[in-house]
Parts: structure tokens; sequence; C-alpha cells
């Protein structure tokens, strides 16, 4: 089993992330961390790499359900979701599968909510 959702899209780097914000509103999440990892490799290391950014997206009636289930969830929260330009100037849009990630907690209570996360960020990735 794959841990994430990805796909291929034909925009820019910057334009895609506006979209993908823009569809992860959508379907109910917010931005609650954005990490520059190009900028900080940059600053912390000197080093140049491709852009790439994590946003750290919340649905938050799905994240309170999680945390009412399984108390040490929120290691594992938010969802990340990924945009990266590949060297090639492809950008990629990649988020975490839930149902992946879930399984290492063996908690039977966390399956519908990782199901229904699953499936909005399916959606997300596959309407870019």
């Amino acid at each position: 089993m794959t841990y994430h959702i990805s796909k291929m899209v034909d925009s820019g780097f910057a334009e895609t992330v506006d979209v993908v914000k823009c569809r992860l509103a959508e379907q109910g999440f917010g931005i609650l961390s954005e990490i520059d990892v190009s900028r900080k490799l940059h600053e912390k290391l000197g080093v140049n790499f491709r852009n790439y950014l994590i946003l750290g997206a919340c649905n938050p009636p799905y994240a309170f359900q999680a945390l009412q289930a399984e108390p040490h969830i929120g290691t594992m929260l938010p969802c990340n979701v990924v945009v990266q330009e590949w060297d090639d100037g492809k950008v990629e849009v990649s988020a975490i599968d839930p149902k992946a990630s879930m399984m290492a907690v063996n908690n039977p209570d966390l399956e519908k909510t990782a199901a229904a996360i699953q499936e909005k960020l399916r959606s997300v990735i596959e309407s870019l």
C-alpha cells in the first residue's frame, strides 16, 4: 500500500499552490502551517533545492473525531499536502493517505474518519 496520493499537474508551481489551497478549502480544510522547504534548506544549509512546499491541512470536524478516538493521534496531524517542482519543471501534488498512516495506530474507531479524509484528499488531488 502506498502512503500518499499524488498527481502531476500541467500548471506552474505558484499557480498550483493557489489552486490546491482553494480545493482544500472547498473540502473543508484549513491550512495550519506552510513550510517552504526550499527556503528553509537554503537558510539552514546554504543549499539550493527545488520548489517544495508542505501545507499542513486540517479538517476540524474530522480532526476532532480522530482526537476523541485516539488521544495521541495529534502526532499524525495535520494532514500534509506537498507541492513540489521537479528538476524538469513538472509540478506534482501529493497528500498523505490517512488510511495508510492510520494502519500503524491499529484503532478501529479511526477507520471511518481516515476513510472520509482519504476520500476528501483524493478528491482534491484528482480535481487538479
